[in-house]
C-alpha cells in the first residue's frame, strides 16, 4: 500500500482552509507524494462550517479514503464535530489561546496538541488571525514529518507578488510552528516517507475541462456563474487573453448556451458551462443546436437538487435531465468522465465529436470530479492533442447544383459549410427542413421527407459509437460481485473492492462513462456473466441502474444509493456490499453519530451554537410511536446541562426540545 496520511481542517468560512489545504498538498506534491483532497463546504462568504481533508500517500489513492489521521481545528466548533473522527494513534491540533479540546470528545489513543498561537508569534508583532493556519501548518511539518523547505517554497510563490518581507515573515512563522511542535510534541508518522521529488501537476476537474477545451482548440467560452461550475469560468476568465479564448459571462443560462451555438454555427469551438438549474434553462436550445446540426460542447456539473437545493454538496441526480434534455429526437453524445485527468481528455474528445458529426456533446460531470484537487502523472496531459474538425465545404461551384446543407448521405453526416463560403447559402431553421433548408413544418410538409431527413441525422450515432471505447471490467473476471458505477465513483469503488479483498470478499467493477450512445451489446455481455450485480450511484432513485435495464434488460440485484450530498467513502460501499451479500435488510436509522450531528443542526439553529450535544442515549417507550434519541445539551463553556433534545430514531424527527428549567416543551 505505501505510506499514507490523512489530513483534516475544520473551521468556518473566511479561516483560510482552502489556501492553507492548497499550500499542504503542494508542498508536499513537490516532494513527489501523491494528493486526494476534497472540500466539503457552505455557500456563504463567512461563518458556517467548512470541513476540508488532504489525503497523502506515496502511492496513487483514488479517493479521500475513510480514515482521519490528524484533525487541524480552527475554531471550537471543529472539536466538536470531528475530534471524534481521528483514528487512534492519531491527535487534534488546536490554537489553545482561542478554545480547548476536551478529552471527553477524544477516541481512546488519541491525543489533543494545544497551540499557544499567540506565544509562538510574539516575536513577530501584530498578526492577522489567520496567521494561526500557518503555525499549525508548521507544527504539521514535524508531526507528519514532512519537507519544510517544500512547503516554505510554496508560501514563497504564494506570496512573491508582495515582496520578500511578507515572504520572509510567512516563512518564519512557519518555522515557529514547526520548532514548538518539536520541542513539544512526538511525531505521529514513525517511519520515514519515501520522498521520490517527483513533481506532479496538483488540479481540478473543472480546471481540466478548461485546459483540454483550449488544448483542442476551444476559442469561445461562455458561462453565468453557477456552483459547481464557476471554477471552469474561472480559469477560462484568467487565461482567456492568453490562450486567445472569448469568454463571456453572460446575464442568463437562456444567453449562455444561444451564444455558444451561435458560436459553434459559425465555425468557432464553443463550450458552454453550467449546473442543474441552469441546465434546466438550456435544454430547448440544446435541442435547437440537434436540429440545426451545429456543433456544441455543453458541461454540466451536477450538485443536489431539486431547485436550488444544496448548492455546494456533490450528487448524481442530474442523468434523468441530461438524458430528456429538449423534446423529440435528436442525436447527442453524453460523456460521463471518471476521474481528473479524464475531463481534460473528455473536453479533447467532446469538440472532436461535435465537429465531426454536427451535434451536441453533453459532458456529465459532478461537483466532486470538478472540485476535488488531486496530484496526476504529467504524461496524463499533452499539449498536440488530435483535433478533427469533420468535412467542411470550403466552397460550392454552380455546377454542384444547389448547396443541401441537410443532404440525405449515406453517413448521415451532411456537407458542412462555415457562414460566408461562397455558393452555400441555406436556411438553418429550427423547424423541421429538407436538404436544403427548406421548411417542411408548414405549406411544404411532406411526411416522407421527415421521415428521410429524421432517420439520416440519427444514423449518426451509430457512426460515433463505433469511435467510443467500450467499457471494460476491471478486477478477477470470475469474481462472485459485480460493482457497477458511472461517472466519478470509478476510484472510491476501486478502494471498496480492496477493502472488500482483504476481508475475503472479491468483487470486480463496470465503470460506464459514455451513456449515450450506448454499447448495449459490449455491457450485456459482460454483466450477462455476473452472479451479484450491485449498482453504485450518488442519488435517491438509482437512475442509472434504470437506464441500464432500459438499454441491456439487466437488472441490478441492489443498490448502494448515497444523496446525502457527500460522496461515497470506501468503507461504505464495502459494509454495504457486504450487507447485501448476507441477505440483510437496509437499514435507514438515524445513527448515534447521526442524531449527534442532527443535534448540532438544532443548536447552530435555534440556539446560538452556544451549546453542544454530550450524552446521548436511546429511549424506546414514549408518545411518539417509535424509539427516540435523547440527546443531553449542554453549555459548550461550563459544560451545565441546558436541556434534552428527541429525535426519532426513524423519522429523524425533533420531537421536543425540554430546557432544563422547564419541565416540557414543544419545538
Amino acid at each position: 500500500m505505501g505510506h499514507e496520511f490523512t489530513v483534516g481542517i475544520a473551521g468556518a468560512a473566511g479561516d483560510g482552509l482552502d489556501k492553507s489545504g492548497d499550500t499542504l498538498a503542494k508542498g508536499v506534491s513537490r516532494m513527489g507524494l501523491y494528493v486526494y483532497a476534497y472540500n466539503s463546504y457552505q455557500s456563504i462568504i463567512r461563518g458556517g462550517h467548512i470541513w476540508l481533508r488532504v489525503r497523502i500517500a506515496e502511492k496513487k489513492v483514488y479517493s479521500h479514503g475513510d480514515v482521519l489521521n490528524l484533525l487541524i481545528a480552527l475554531n471550537q466548533d471543529a472539536v466538536e464535530r470531528h475530534a471524534r473522527e481521528v483514528e487512534p494513534g492519531g491527535a487534534v491540533l488546536y490554537n489553545s489561546d482561542r478554545f480547548t479540546c476536551e478529552t471527553s470528545l477524544l477516541r481512546d489513543g488519541v491525543v489533543g496538541l494545544p497551540l499557544p498561537v499567540n506565544e509562538i508569534t510574539k516575536p513577530f508583532g501584530r498578526l492577522l488571525p489567520i496567521m494561526q493556519n500557518t503555525v499549525a501548518l508548521g507544527a504539521l511539518m514535524f508531526l507528519a514529518q514532512f519537507d519544510f523547505d517544500s512547503t516554505a517554497g510554496v508560501l514563497a510563490d504564494t506570496f512573491k507578488h508582495k515582496g520578500k518581507a511578507v515572504i520572509d515573515q510567512n516563512v518564519k512563522i512557519l518555522q515557529a510552528g514547526c520548532d514548538y511542535a518539536r520541542e513539544h510534541f512526538v511525531p505521529l508518522v514513525k517511519d520515514a516517507w519515501s520522498f521520490s521529488r517527483i513533481r506532479r501537476p496538483f488540479a481540478t476537474g473543472n480546471e481540466l475541462f478548461a485546459l483540454g477545451g483550449v488544448t483542442a482548440g476551444c476559442k469561445f467560452y461562455s458561462a453565468y456563474p453557477m456552483t459547481p461550475a464557476s471554477s471552469i469560468l474561472h480559469w477560462m476568465a484568467s487565461h482567456g487573453d492568453k490562450c486567445g479564448v472569448v469568454v463571456k459571462q453572460c446575464e442568463d443560462e437562456l444567453a449562455v448556451v444561444n451564444m455558444a451555438i451561435g458560436a459553434g454555427h459559425a465555425g468557432v469551438r464553443a463550450m458552454c458551462g453550467t449546473s442543474g438549474g441552469g441546465f434546466a434553462l438550456m435544454t430547448e436550445a440544446i435541442g435547437m443546436a440537434g436540429m440545426l446540426e451545429a456543433p456544441l460542447v455543453v458541461v454540466e456539473v451536477q450538485r443536489g437538487g431539486p431547485s436550488t437545493g444544496i448548492p455546494t454538496k456533490t450528487e448524481q441526480g442530474d442523468l434523468n435531465q441530461v438524458f430528456g434534455a429538449s423534446q423529440g429526437d435528436y442525436p447527442r453524445v453524453i460523456i460521463a468522465p471518471t476521474e481528473t485527468s479524464d475531463c481534460f481528455w473528455t473536453a479533447v474528445e467532446a469538440f472532436n465529436l461535435a465537429e465531426k458529426y454536427q451535434l451536441p456533446v453533453l459532458i456529465i460531470s459532478d461537483l466532486l470530479v470538478s472540485e476535488h484537487p488531486e496530484t496526476i502523472e504529467a504524461d496524463a496531459l499533452r499539449h498536440d492533442v488530435p483535433i478533427e474538425r469533420g468535412e467542411l465545404v470550403t466552397g460550392w461551384p454552380k455546377t454542384n447544383g444547389p448547396y443541401k446543407r441537410y443532404a440525405n448521405t449515406p453517413s448521415g453526416v451532411s456537407p458542412r459549410a462555415l457562414p460566408g463560403t461562397e455558393g452555400t447559402e441555406y436556411v438553418a431553421a429550427t423547424d423541421e427542413h429538407d436538404e436544403e433548408g427548406v421548411l417542411i413544418s408548414d405549406m411544404f410538409t411532406s411526411p416522407p421527407v421527415r421521415r428521410k431527413i429524421m432517420e439520416r441525422r440519427m444514423k449518426k450515432m451509430d457512426l460515433a459509437l463505433k469511435e467510443l471505447r467500450p467499457p471494460e471490467l476491471e478486477g478477477p473476471p470470475d469474481a462472485p460481485v459485480t460493482l457497477v458505477g458511472w461517472g466519478s465513483s470509478k476510484g472510491v469503488i476501486r478502494e471498496a473492492r480492496a477493502l472488500l479483498a482483504a476481508e475475503g470478499v472479491q468483487a470486480n467493477q463496470l465503470q460506464i462513462k459514455y451513456l449515450h450512445p450506448f454499447h448495449t451489446k459490449e455491457v450485456r455481455a459482460i454483466l450477462g456473466r455476473s452472479k451479484v450485480l450491485i449498482g453504485v450511484e450518488g442519488n435517491y432513485t438509482g437512475q442509472f441502474a434504470r437506464f441500464l435495464r432500459a438499454e441491456t434488460g439487466i437488472s441490478v440485484h441492489a443498490n448502494i444509493l448515497k444523496y446525502d450530498g457527500e460522496p461515497f467513502e470506501p468503507r461504505i460501499i464495502a459494509d454495504e456490499v457486504k450487507r447485501i451479500m448476507a441477505g440483510k435488510p437496509l437499514n435507514l436509522d438515524v445513527t448515534l453519530d447521526e442524531a449527534r450531528e442532527m443535534a448540532y443542526h438544532y443548536i447552530r439553529t435555534h440556539l446560538g451554537d452556544a451549546a453542544r450535544p454530550a450524552k446521548i442515549e436511546l429511549a424506546e417507550g414514549n408518545s411518539h410511536g417509535e424509539p427516540v434519541w435523547m440527546v443531553e445539551i449542554a453549555d459548550r463553556e461550563s459544560g451545565k446541562k441546558q436541556g434534552d433534545l428527541e429525535i426519532g430514531v426513524r423519522t429523524g424527527a425533533v420531537y421536543t426540545w425540554q430546557p432544563a428549567e422547564m419541565s416540557t416543551a414543544s419545538v
